[in-house]
């Protein structure tokens, strides 16, 4: 079923006068002509017709593309965009306007897309101001690759290239020459670029019906800015597959759009339709630029990713590549003030990968040790049994744990450390080093910051390594139960100054203080150490099930009510006192061996 489109507006009506006044606002060098609604021009602040020395560049026509093509006025680049109604083309007097208000003794030029209105308005405008004097040049831009050669009038459609010839122009027309060059500079300009798109969805006008030509798992090559049906429709492919087409296309030999051979270097445009993450961009251009070196043999100048010509929140890239030499590099990359110029980046990178560091060699002594040894003594094998039956347990607990975050966060606790205790348990058949409890302590840390994502994974993490720090001090080989401890409470201490939390905050430490505080008090009082370990679980847990009555202050579970976590343990906690109880009930039992 067909629905409106959501949309932050006032009214459909206002849409593109109310951008304008909003754009104005953010970039002070920039105004508008105070014509609304019929006539929406942006126009730079320091820009007057009468007294304007330099070549005006104008260009404009329908909006909904933004920042095309007001965010592109600016020094250096356009003197004025004329703003049409959403997809509409301006209209002639608006483009008049335009030329009257920016336009000097020196000129002005025209960029015009390639379409039917835009042609037809842009040119009828063109001659009226001739007829007053004024002096004019136009420059079409049809950089669309997606369509077959035309067999009409119609010729390729204007799309995001079109940005390129915006540059260029503006950069020759702020170094001050003619009307004649500058013209020169920008059919050279629109004759060295192709650009083709794909889209996943088609855009949503204010206040219309979404539609649904494109439906699920579908997606659509060549789709024009306005919505307009492209090549072909199909399945939708992994990016990598899609970039491969789009590339062909554009430098296909038979239809000979762009004069761009093996060899050549190019610029790259990779523009997003309004609706794509920036993730997926910067995904795009990493397939991108390797195919266009690699299967193609060209040479990467410049990258420019982001979103330049949009089609409202049409979700789909394209891809715009521009054949360079010197004399464009240098138009490119002069200096300009339109807000939406992007920053390019030389594509000639040296290496975009740096090694990573290697440990300090004050580390060294402590690598050597890593790796399981031949032979495990008695407290080795204790802390061998030990680390198995914890593992275990977080494991047999996944289901339970991830109910329960459910509940009160996003409901992965379990999962996250089920990947955790899995990465111990294969680790632990040949990685760690039991006879030395503090370097087995750091490796089962470093096997938690590989396997395990997410706040669980750091929290545990930095336990461990505080932990280590504890334990390494004492240098020694054998841990007695007083060192583990303080290296509990040194861990306890580190997880909270770093995550935030301490006792009632509804967190893994509501189980793990009163089990360092009973192991602590039971140590003190000459219990033996098995026994005041044990003791110590059963405070772990009794911690964990205490968080079923507290209100949560911190992680996602902190935006819940109280009463929707009433009779819910705190997963986090739950696990914790969990390995605990299974690593103390084993060494109960391995203790009792004969």
């Amino acid at each position: 079923m067909l629905s409106h489109g959501k949309k932050l507006i006032n009214s459909p009506d206002a849409v593109v006068t109310e951008f304008i006044e909003g754009l104005v606002e953010t970039y002070p060098g920039l105004q508008y002509l105070d014509g609304f609604p019929e006539v929406k021009v942006v126009l730079r602040s320091d820009a007057s017709g009468p007294t304007y020395n330099k070549v005006a560049v104008i260009s404009g026509g329908g909006s909904g593309h933004e920042p095309t093509h007001a965010g592109f006025v600016g020094e250096g680049m356009l003197t004025a965009a004329i703003c049409g109604d959403v997809f509409a083309s301006p209209t002639v007097d608006a483009i008049l306007a335009g030329i009257r208000a920016v336009t000097g003794p020196m000129g002005c030029l025209l960029i015009i897309k390639n379409y039917t209105g835009d042609r037809l308005n842009f040119g009828l405008a063109a001659e009226q101001a001739k007829s007053e004097g004024y002096m004019v040049e136009t420059v079409i831009v049809g950089d669309d690759c997606a369509l077959p050669p035309r067999r009409g009038i119609a010729g390729r459609r204007g799309l995001a290239g079109t940005i390129f010839v915006h540059k260029v122009a503006g950069a020759a027309a702020e170094a001050g020459l003619s009307l004649a060059a500058v013209a020169a500079e920008a059919t050279h300009a629109s004759e060295m670029i192709g650009t083709m798109g794909v889209a996943l969805s088609v855009c949503t006008l204010p206040g219309q019906v979404t539609s649904d030509r494109l439906g699920p798992g579908k997606m659509e090559l060549g789709l024009g800015i306005h919505g307009e049906p492209g090549a072909v429709v199909a399945d939708l492919q992994p990016v990598d597959i899609v970039v491969s087409h789009v590339l062909n296309q554009i430098l296909s030999p038979d239809t000979k759009y762009v004069p761009i051979t093996r060899g050549d270097r190019v610029a790259v445009m990779i523009n997003g339709l309004g609706g794509t993450p920036n993730m997926e961009l910067m995904i795009a251009c990493r397939s991108i630029v390797a195919k266009l070196q690699l299967e193609h043999g060209l040479a990467i100048d410049r990258v420019y990713t982001g979103s330049f010509m949009t089609s409202l929140d049409m979700a789909g890239f394209s891809i715009s590549l521009m054949k360079t030499e010197q004399s464009v590099l240098q138009r490119l990359d002069a200096t300009t003030k339109a807000p939406a110029w992007p920053v390019g980046a030389d594509g000639n990178h040296i290496s975009p990968k740096v090694p990573i560091p290697l440990p300090s060699s004050c580390l060294k002594e402590s690598h050597e040790l890593l790796g399981r040894p031949p032979k495990l003594s008695q407290h080795g094998l204790v802390l061998e049994a030990a680390i198995e039956a914890a593992a275990r347990e977080i494991i047999n607990l996944k289901d339970s744990l991830n109910e329960w975050d459910s509940k009160a966060g996003d409901g992965d606790c379990g999962s996250t450390m089920y990947k955790g205790a899995t990465a111990i348990l294969e680790d632990l058949k040949t990685n760690y080093p039991l006879n030395s409890a503090a370097e087995t302590v750091n490796e089962i840390g470093n096997s938690i910051r590989r396997a395990m994502g997410g706040t669980s994974g750091i929290i545990y993490n930095i336990l461990c390594k505080a932990a280590y720090s504890s334990l390494k001090t004492d240098n020694q080989t054998v841990i007695t139960a007083r060192q583990w401890a303080e290296a509990l409470e040194s861990a306890i201490s580190a997880v909270s100054k770093y995550g935030g939390a301490s006792a009632g905050y509804r967190t893994m430490l509501d189980s793990l203080i009163p089990a360092c505080s009973v192991l602590k008090e039971r140590l003190d009082g000459g219990v033996d150490p098995v026994t005041a370990f044990v003791l110590s679980s059963e405070a772990a847990l009794a911690g964990a099930e205490a968080t079923k009555k507290m209100q949560a202050l911190a992680g996602r579970a902190s935006y819940i009510l109280v009463e929707n976590l009433i009779s819910v343990p705190d997963p986090g906690a739950m696990a914790a006192a969990s390995w605990y109880r299974a690593a103390a009930l084993a060494v109960k039992d391995r203790s009792q061996d004969p």
